[in-house]
């Protein structure tokens, strides 16, 4: 039985296959807007929101952000829901940051999200094959 592993982030999502005891990277994705600090992604700049019970003082950037991490979910869960249909995959492993793994979360689709056998909030992007494998060695 195959077991997907997908590491993510943002901005890059690694996906790695288990069979027995080791892993393998067989595919990545980007998304290049990730990468962009929030004031990047905002063309138009809104005025300052002085709110009491605002925690941000600038609008629109951070629906810029969770827009664009929203739109990178939806690419990682279409892989995803690809390699289910053809039956390349038998379990899932999400490892993602909490505030991704969320997102992650909400845009797998429902039989895909039946074959997650665990969720891991960790950010292991960029670490080395041996770490992640290490992380993950106990899920099953």
């Amino acid at each position: 039985m195959t077991t997907y592993i997908v590491v993510a982030d943002a901005a890059r999502a690694r996906l790695f296959t288990r069979d027995g005891l080791k892993i393998s990277e067989t595919d990545s994705l980007v998304h290049a807007e990730g990468r962009l600090h929030e004031g990047d992604l905002v063309t138009d700049r809104g005025g300052d929101v002085h709110e009491s019970t605002s925690a941000r003082s600038a609008g629109g950037e951070s629906v810029a952000t969770q827009h664009h991490e929203e739109v990178f979910a939806r690419e990682v869960a279409d892989r995803l829901y690809r390699a289910r249909v053809d039956n390349s995959m038998q379990k899932l492993i999400l490892v993602a940051p909490p505030r991704f793994l969320g997102q992650l979360r909400d845009k797998v689709d429902g039989p895909t999200a039946k074959l997650v056998i665990h969720t891991l909030a960790k950010d292991l992007t960029k670490a080395s094959v041996a770490d992640i494998q290490e992380a993950v060695s106990d899920l099953r």
